[in-house]
Protein backbone atom coordinates (compact mmCIF):
# COMPACT_ATOMS: atom_id res chain seq x y z
CA UNK A 1 0.00 0.00 0.00
CA UNK A 2 3.08 2.19 0.30
CA UNK A 3 2.22 4.39 3.83
CA UNK A 4 3.74 7.59 4.33
CA UNK A 5 6.08 8.55 7.27
CA UNK A 6 5.07 11.06 9.95
CA UNK A 7 4.16 14.34 8.98
CA UNK A 8 3.43 13.77 5.17
CA UNK A 9 4.11 12.15 1.84
CA UNK A 10 7.95 9.86 2.18
CA UNK A 11 10.43 11.15 -0.13
CA UNK A 12 12.26 8.85 -2.56
CA UNK A 13 15.63 7.80 -0.83
CA UNK A 14 16.92 6.70 -3.96
CA UNK A 15 15.56 9.66 -6.51
CA UNK A 16 18.37 12.07 -7.72
CA UNK A 17 16.13 14.44 -9.35
CA UNK A 18 13.10 16.68 -8.88
CA UNK A 19 9.79 15.44 -9.61
CA UNK A 20 8.50 17.46 -12.92
CA UNK A 21 5.54 19.06 -13.03
CA UNK A 22 2.10 17.38 -14.14
CA UNK A 23 1.71 17.22 -17.62
CA UNK A 24 -1.25 17.83 -19.81
CA UNK A 25 -3.81 14.86 -19.57
CA UNK A 26 -4.31 12.46 -22.58
CA UNK A 27 -7.36 11.18 -21.59
CA UNK A 28 -10.87 13.21 -21.59
CA UNK A 29 -12.56 13.46 -18.12
CA UNK A 30 -15.71 11.17 -20.07
CA UNK A 31 -13.85 8.11 -19.42
CA UNK A 32 -12.80 7.17 -23.09
CA UNK A 33 -10.18 5.34 -23.37
CA UNK A 34 -6.50 5.88 -25.36
CA UNK A 35 -3.43 4.21 -25.62
CA UNK A 36 -0.71 4.77 -23.51
CA UNK A 37 1.47 4.68 -26.81
CA UNK A 38 1.30 3.57 -30.22
CA UNK A 39 2.99 0.61 -30.07
CA UNK A 40 1.99 -0.44 -26.13
CA UNK A 41 -1.87 -1.36 -27.13
CA UNK A 42 -2.55 -1.00 -23.45
CA UNK A 43 -5.50 1.24 -22.73
CA UNK A 44 -6.39 2.90 -19.99
CA UNK A 45 -8.90 5.00 -18.30
CA UNK A 46 -7.68 7.77 -16.15
CA UNK A 47 -10.16 8.63 -13.12
CA UNK A 48 -10.11 12.25 -11.65
CA UNK A 49 -12.01 13.00 -8.31
CA UNK A 50 -9.00 13.52 -5.33
CA UNK A 51 -7.46 17.09 -5.23
CA UNK A 52 -4.33 15.12 -3.57
CA UNK A 53 -2.26 11.79 -3.02
CA UNK A 54 -4.64 9.06 -3.73
CA UNK A 55 -3.23 6.28 -1.09
CA UNK A 56 -4.90 3.20 -1.10
CA UNK A 57 -6.50 1.56 -4.16
CA UNK A 58 -8.94 -1.56 -4.52
CA UNK A 59 -11.21 -3.56 -6.70
CA UNK A 60 -14.65 -4.55 -5.32
CA UNK A 61 -18.36 -5.36 -6.13
CA UNK A 62 -16.95 -8.15 -8.58
CA UNK A 63 -14.69 -6.22 -10.42
CA UNK A 64 -17.76 -3.56 -11.20
CA UNK A 65 -16.27 -0.73 -8.42
CA UNK A 66 -13.24 0.55 -7.18
CA UNK A 67 -12.60 1.69 -3.51
CA UNK A 68 -9.55 4.49 -2.68
CA UNK A 69 -8.62 7.15 -0.22
CA UNK A 70 -6.44 10.08 -0.21
CA UNK A 71 -4.80 12.92 1.74
CA UNK A 72 -7.46 14.61 0.49
CA UNK A 73 -9.33 13.24 3.55
CA UNK A 74 -11.51 11.47 1.44
CA UNK A 75 -12.69 7.51 0.76
CA UNK A 76 -14.52 7.64 -2.53
CA UNK A 77 -16.44 4.32 -4.23
CA UNK A 78 -16.26 4.89 -7.96
CA UNK A 79 -18.38 3.20 -11.05
CA UNK A 80 -15.28 1.65 -13.25
CA UNK A 81 -17.70 1.56 -16.42
CA UNK A 82 -19.17 5.36 -15.98
CA UNK A 83 -15.26 6.43 -14.62
CA UNK A 84 -16.59 8.61 -11.72
CA UNK A 85 -17.42 8.46 -7.66
CA UNK A 86 -20.77 7.16 -6.86
CA UNK A 87 -20.05 7.64 -2.94
CA UNK A 88 -18.02 9.60 -0.69
CA UNK A 89 -16.60 9.01 2.57
CA UNK A 90 -16.10 12.03 4.53
CA UNK A 91 -15.38 12.20 8.22
CA UNK A 92 -11.36 12.13 8.57
CA UNK A 93 -9.73 15.40 9.39
CA UNK A 94 -6.40 14.64 7.98
CA UNK A 95 -4.73 12.56 4.88
CA UNK A 96 -6.73 8.94 5.11
CA UNK A 97 -3.59 6.20 4.76
CA UNK A 98 -5.46 3.53 3.86
CA UNK A 99 -8.70 1.41 2.97
CA UNK A 100 -10.36 -2.12 3.27
CA UNK A 101 -13.08 -3.42 2.15
CA UNK A 102 -15.11 -6.58 4.10
CA UNK A 103 -15.11 -9.99 2.47
CA UNK A 104 -18.94 -9.26 1.64
CA UNK A 105 -18.40 -5.81 -0.17
CA UNK A 106 -20.90 -3.87 2.56
CA UNK A 107 -18.48 -2.46 5.11
CA UNK A 108 -14.99 -0.39 4.43
CA UNK A 109 -12.34 0.05 7.18
CA UNK A 110 -9.94 3.29 6.98
CA UNK A 111 -6.76 4.75 8.43
CA UNK A 112 -5.90 8.07 8.70
CA UNK A 113 -3.18 10.49 10.40
CA UNK A 114 -5.75 12.34 12.47
CA UNK A 115 -4.98 9.09 14.84
CA UNK A 116 -8.56 7.31 13.88
CA UNK A 117 -9.18 4.24 12.36
CA UNK A 118 -13.30 4.00 11.21
CA UNK A 119 -15.45 1.54 9.87
CA UNK A 120 -18.28 2.68 7.35
CA UNK A 121 -21.18 1.68 5.67
CA UNK A 122 -20.44 0.94 2.14
CA UNK A 123 -24.16 1.67 1.18
CA UNK A 124 -24.90 4.74 2.92
CA UNK A 125 -21.90 6.11 3.79
CA UNK A 126 -22.12 6.23 7.68
CA UNK A 127 -19.58 5.68 10.14
CA UNK A 128 -20.38 2.77 11.98
CA UNK A 129 -17.78 3.41 14.47
CA UNK A 130 -14.15 5.54 15.04
CA UNK A 131 -11.31 3.96 16.99
CA UNK A 132 -8.87 6.70 18.29
CA UNK A 133 -5.22 6.08 18.22
CA UNK A 134 -2.27 8.05 20.58
CA UNK A 135 -0.46 8.55 17.29
CA UNK A 136 -1.60 8.92 13.31
CA UNK A 137 -2.54 5.52 11.81
CA UNK A 138 -0.37 4.23 8.43
CA UNK A 139 -2.21 1.08 7.93
CA UNK A 140 -5.16 -0.99 8.17
CA UNK A 141 -6.64 -4.38 7.69
CA UNK A 142 -9.62 -6.71 7.83
CA UNK A 143 -9.20 -10.33 8.28
CA UNK A 144 -10.56 -12.40 5.35
CA UNK A 145 -13.60 -13.76 7.65
CA UNK A 146 -14.54 -10.36 8.09
CA UNK A 147 -14.25 -10.66 12.29
CA UNK A 148 -10.88 -8.43 13.13
CA UNK A 149 -9.30 -5.33 12.10
CA UNK A 150 -5.76 -4.57 12.70
CA UNK A 151 -4.31 -1.47 12.12
CA UNK A 152 -0.30 -0.02 12.30
CA UNK A 153 0.59 3.27 15.01
CA UNK A 154 3.03 5.19 14.57
CA UNK A 155 2.96 6.13 18.34
CA UNK A 156 5.46 3.34 20.04
CA UNK A 157 5.41 1.70 16.56
CA UNK A 158 2.31 -1.05 17.61
CA UNK A 159 -0.06 -3.13 16.18
CA UNK A 160 -3.48 -3.24 17.18
CA UNK A 161 -6.34 -5.74 16.43
CA UNK A 162 -9.94 -5.26 17.26
CA UNK A 163 -13.35 -6.87 17.22
CA UNK A 164 -14.68 -5.92 13.53
CA UNK A 165 -18.30 -5.63 15.06
CA UNK A 166 -17.99 -4.06 18.58
CA UNK A 167 -14.60 -1.90 17.93
CA UNK A 168 -13.59 -3.49 21.56
CA UNK A 169 -9.71 -4.15 21.46
CA UNK A 170 -8.92 -7.54 21.07
CA UNK A 171 -4.63 -7.45 21.32
CA UNK A 172 -2.14 -4.30 21.72
CA UNK A 173 1.50 -4.64 20.91
CA UNK A 174 3.75 -1.59 21.87
CA UNK A 175 7.23 -2.13 20.39
CA UNK A 176 6.36 -4.64 17.45
CA UNK A 177 8.94 -2.76 15.24
CA UNK A 178 11.68 -0.32 15.67
CA UNK A 179 10.33 2.51 13.12
CA UNK A 180 6.99 2.85 11.50
CA UNK A 181 5.16 0.23 10.42
CA UNK A 182 4.18 0.72 6.53
CA UNK A 183 1.83 -1.98 5.99
CA UNK A 184 -0.15 -4.95 8.49
CA UNK A 185 -2.44 -7.19 7.07
CA UNK A 186 -4.00 -10.47 8.00
CA UNK A 187 -3.30 -13.89 6.29
CA UNK A 188 -5.91 -15.15 4.10
CA UNK A 189 -6.31 -17.53 7.30
CA UNK A 190 -6.83 -15.05 9.35
CA UNK A 191 -4.41 -17.01 11.64
CA UNK A 192 -1.55 -14.35 11.33
CA UNK A 193 -0.97 -10.82 11.00
CA UNK A 194 1.91 -9.63 9.14
CA UNK A 195 3.76 -6.41 9.54
CA UNK A 196 6.48 -4.66 7.71
CA UNK A 197 8.05 -1.70 8.54
CA UNK A 198 11.13 1.29 7.85
CA UNK A 199 13.37 -1.10 10.42
CA UNK A 200 13.91 -2.96 7.12
CA UNK A 201 11.64 -6.45 9.06
CA UNK A 202 8.77 -8.66 8.56
CA UNK A 203 7.35 -9.67 11.32
CA UNK A 204 4.14 -12.76 11.65
CA UNK A 205 2.10 -11.78 14.61
CA UNK A 206 0.43 -15.12 16.01
CA UNK A 207 -3.76 -14.60 16.96
CA UNK A 208 -4.17 -18.04 18.87
CA UNK A 209 -0.65 -17.83 20.65
CA UNK A 210 -0.69 -13.81 21.03
CA UNK A 211 2.72 -13.48 20.09
CA UNK A 212 5.43 -12.94 17.21
CA UNK A 213 5.79 -16.32 15.48
CA UNK A 214 8.37 -15.03 13.21
CA UNK A 215 10.72 -12.33 12.57
CA UNK A 216 13.00 -11.82 9.04
CA UNK A 217 15.44 -9.69 9.95
CA UNK A 218 17.46 -9.29 6.67
CA UNK A 219 15.40 -9.84 4.22
CA UNK A 220 15.48 -6.26 2.72
CA UNK A 221 19.04 -3.55 2.57
CA UNK A 222 15.92 -1.08 3.09
CA UNK A 223 12.67 0.41 4.26
CA UNK A 224 10.16 -2.12 3.12
CA UNK A 225 6.95 -0.54 1.74
CA UNK A 226 4.35 -3.14 1.04
CA UNK A 227 3.44 -6.99 1.75
CA UNK A 228 0.73 -9.03 0.19
CA UNK A 229 -0.44 -12.66 0.08
CA UNK A 230 -1.48 -15.32 -2.36
CA UNK A 231 -5.12 -16.04 -1.98
CA UNK A 232 -4.18 -19.47 -0.52
CA UNK A 233 -1.72 -17.59 2.30
CA UNK A 234 1.05 -20.04 1.11
CA UNK A 235 3.20 -16.54 -0.33
CA UNK A 236 4.16 -14.21 0.96
CA UNK A 237 5.64 -10.99 -1.33
CA UNK A 238 7.19 -7.68 0.22
CA UNK A 239 7.61 -4.71 -1.64
CA UNK A 240 10.95 -2.66 -0.50
CA UNK A 241 13.30 0.69 -1.23
CA UNK A 242 16.18 -1.44 -2.09
CA UNK A 243 14.42 -1.75 -5.77
CA UNK A 244 13.22 -5.43 -5.42
CA UNK A 245 10.24 -7.79 -4.51
CA UNK A 246 10.83 -10.86 -2.81
CA UNK A 247 8.77 -13.81 -3.10
CA UNK A 248 8.41 -16.13 0.80
CA UNK A 249 7.26 -19.74 1.17
CA UNK A 250 5.72 -18.37 4.46
CA UNK A 251 2.91 -21.67 5.25
CA UNK A 252 5.56 -24.44 5.06
CA UNK A 253 8.55 -22.36 6.72
CA UNK A 254 11.16 -23.40 3.66
CA UNK A 255 12.15 -19.83 3.63
CA UNK A 256 14.16 -20.58 6.80
CA UNK A 257 17.13 -22.63 4.83
CA UNK A 258 15.93 -21.91 1.25
CA UNK A 259 15.33 -18.19 1.11
CA UNK A 260 13.07 -16.08 -1.13
CA UNK A 261 12.76 -15.80 -4.68
CA UNK A 262 13.82 -12.45 -5.69
CA UNK A 263 12.45 -10.24 -8.19
CA UNK A 264 14.49 -7.19 -9.22
CA UNK A 265 15.56 -4.98 -12.47
CA UNK A 266 11.91 -3.80 -12.36
CA UNK A 267 11.75 -0.14 -11.02
CA UNK A 268 14.59 2.45 -11.10
CA UNK A 269 14.14 3.75 -7.99
CA UNK A 270 12.07 2.14 -4.72
CA UNK A 271 9.38 -0.22 -4.81
CA UNK A 272 5.73 0.97 -3.00
CA UNK A 273 3.32 -1.66 -3.81
CA UNK A 274 2.68 -5.00 -4.54
CA UNK A 275 -0.24 -7.11 -5.60
CA UNK A 276 -0.58 -10.55 -6.45
CA UNK A 277 -2.96 -11.65 -8.79
CA UNK A 278 -6.06 -14.32 -7.99
CA UNK A 279 -4.31 -17.33 -9.24
CA UNK A 280 -0.56 -15.84 -7.77
CA UNK A 281 0.36 -16.24 -11.52
CA UNK A 282 1.69 -12.43 -11.44
CA UNK A 283 2.73 -9.85 -9.00
CA UNK A 284 1.87 -6.47 -9.93
CA UNK A 285 4.03 -3.06 -8.13
CA UNK A 286 4.11 0.41 -8.06
CA UNK A 287 7.11 2.65 -7.95
CA UNK A 288 8.52 5.66 -6.76
CA UNK A 289 9.73 5.84 -11.21
CA UNK A 290 6.62 6.90 -11.66
CA UNK A 291 5.54 3.41 -13.63
CA UNK A 292 3.41 -0.38 -12.90
CA UNK A 293 5.23 -3.01 -13.35
CA UNK A 294 4.01 -6.29 -14.33
CA UNK A 295 6.01 -9.76 -13.31
CA UNK A 296 5.27 -13.26 -14.53
CA UNK A 297 5.79 -14.88 -10.99
CA UNK A 298 7.41 -18.27 -12.48
CA UNK A 299 9.57 -17.27 -14.33
CA UNK A 300 10.80 -14.59 -11.98
CA UNK A 301 11.05 -11.32 -14.41
CA UNK A 302 9.02 -8.19 -15.59
CA UNK A 303 6.83 -8.86 -18.16
CA UNK A 304 5.83 -5.10 -18.75
CA UNK A 305 5.71 -2.15 -17.42
CA UNK A 306 2.78 0.87 -17.64
CA UNK A 307 4.07 4.27 -17.75
CA UNK A 308 1.68 7.25 -17.86
CA UNK A 309 1.42 9.13 -13.84
CA UNK A 310 3.18 11.89 -13.45
CA UNK A 311 4.11 11.27 -10.08
CA UNK A 312 5.28 8.16 -7.45
CA UNK A 313 3.03 5.10 -7.87
CA UNK A 314 1.63 5.01 -4.00
CA UNK A 315 -1.19 1.23 -4.30
CA UNK A 316 -1.41 -0.92 -7.15
CA UNK A 317 -4.52 -3.32 -7.25
CA UNK A 318 -5.48 -5.92 -9.67
CA UNK A 319 -8.76 -7.25 -10.85
CA UNK A 320 -10.03 -11.20 -9.74
CA UNK A 321 -10.61 -11.79 -13.63
CA UNK A 322 -7.24 -10.40 -14.27
CA UNK A 323 -8.31 -8.44 -17.09
CA UNK A 324 -7.42 -5.00 -15.47
CA UNK A 325 -4.99 -3.21 -13.43
CA UNK A 326 -5.72 0.09 -11.14
CA UNK A 327 -2.77 2.18 -9.91
CA UNK A 328 -3.34 5.17 -7.36
CA UNK A 329 -0.65 7.80 -7.13
CA UNK A 330 0.58 11.16 -6.07
CA UNK A 331 -0.50 12.81 -9.01
CA UNK A 332 -3.83 12.88 -7.41
CA UNK A 333 -5.70 10.60 -10.42
CA UNK A 334 -5.90 6.59 -10.50
CA UNK A 335 -5.38 5.30 -13.37
CA UNK A 336 -7.08 1.59 -14.57
CA UNK A 337 -4.98 -0.68 -17.39
CA UNK A 338 -6.73 -2.96 -19.89
CA UNK A 339 -4.48 -5.96 -19.98
CA UNK A 340 -6.37 -8.31 -21.85
CA UNK A 341 -3.91 -8.34 -25.06
CA UNK A 342 -0.76 -8.25 -23.05
CA UNK A 343 0.32 -11.49 -23.80
CA UNK A 344 0.23 -10.23 -27.77
CA UNK A 345 1.91 -6.73 -27.06
CA UNK A 346 5.37 -6.67 -29.39
CA UNK A 347 7.43 -5.84 -26.36
CA UNK A 348 6.12 -8.64 -24.66
CA UNK A 349 6.96 -11.70 -27.41
CA UNK A 350 10.05 -9.91 -28.44
CA UNK A 351 11.14 -10.25 -24.32
CA UNK A 352 10.23 -13.40 -24.47
CA UNK A 353 12.45 -14.19 -27.63
CA UNK A 354 15.29 -12.15 -26.60
CA UNK A 355 15.03 -14.31 -22.85
CA UNK A 356 15.24 -16.91 -24.65
CA UNK A 357 12.11 -18.35 -22.88
CA UNK A 358 10.16 -21.02 -23.53
CA UNK A 359 6.74 -22.62 -21.91
CA UNK A 360 7.54 -25.39 -20.24
CA UNK A 361 5.58 -27.94 -17.72
CA UNK A 362 6.25 -27.96 -14.07
CA UNK A 363 7.64 -31.78 -13.01
CA UNK A 364 5.99 -31.02 -9.79
CA UNK A 365 2.80 -29.65 -9.94
CA UNK A 366 2.45 -30.01 -13.99
CA UNK A 367 1.40 -26.68 -14.17
CA UNK A 368 2.70 -24.31 -17.46
CA UNK A 369 5.14 -21.79 -16.71
CA UNK A 370 7.77 -19.46 -18.63
CA UNK A 371 10.77 -21.34 -18.16
CA UNK A 372 13.76 -18.40 -18.47
CA UNK A 373 17.44 -20.09 -19.77
CA UNK A 374 20.33 -17.93 -19.52
CA UNK A 375 23.26 -19.04 -21.26
CA UNK A 376 24.53 -22.01 -19.67
CA UNK A 377 22.48 -22.12 -16.69
CA UNK A 378 20.78 -24.95 -15.91
CA UNK A 379 17.67 -25.59 -17.37
CA UNK A 380 14.84 -24.79 -14.99
CA UNK A 381 12.27 -27.73 -14.76
CA UNK A 382 10.11 -26.14 -11.95
CA UNK A 383 7.97 -23.50 -11.57
CA UNK A 384 8.61 -20.78 -9.10
CA UNK A 385 6.40 -21.96 -6.03
CA UNK A 386 7.31 -26.03 -6.34
CA UNK A 387 11.29 -24.32 -6.28
CA UNK A 388 10.27 -22.30 -3.46
CA UNK A 389 8.99 -25.32 -1.31
CA UNK A 390 11.82 -27.88 -2.61
CA UNK A 391 15.67 -27.81 -2.32
CA UNK A 392 17.12 -26.05 -5.13
CA UNK A 393 20.75 -25.34 -5.88
CA UNK A 394 20.39 -21.76 -7.31
CA UNK A 395 18.42 -20.45 -4.44
CA UNK A 396 21.15 -19.59 -1.26
CA UNK A 397 19.72 -20.47 2.36
CA UNK A 398 18.85 -16.43 3.83
CA UNK A 399 21.45 -15.42 7.00
CA UNK A 400 21.23 -16.74 10.67
CA UNK A 401 19.28 -13.63 11.62
CA UNK A 402 16.51 -15.07 10.19
CA UNK A 403 14.63 -16.88 12.76
CA UNK A 404 11.45 -17.47 14.81
CA UNK A 405 10.85 -15.33 18.15
CA UNK A 406 10.58 -17.50 20.76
Amino acid sequence: MGSMATGGSRGDPLATEPLPEPQPELSPVDGHWGDQEPTAEIQFKILRGHSDTVSSCHFCCEDSKILSCSYDRTVKLWDVAKGFPVQIFEEHTAPVSECNLSPDDRRVVTSSYDNTVKTWDMETGKVLWTIEHEGIVTSCNISCDGKYVVSGSDKGNAISVFDAVSATEVAHVQGHHRSTITRCCFDPDNQRVTSVSYDKTIKLWDMVARSTSVTIKEGHSNAISDCCFTSDGRYLCTASWDKSLKIWDIKTGEFRSRGPVTLNQGHEGSVSSCCFSQDASLVVSGGYDKAVAIWETDAGYKKLSLKGHWDWVTDVAISENQKWILSASKDSTLRLWNIEKMDHIPSVIESRKEKGSKIAQCEECERPFLSLQHGDCEVISKCVFCRLSSPARNILPLPPSISPDL
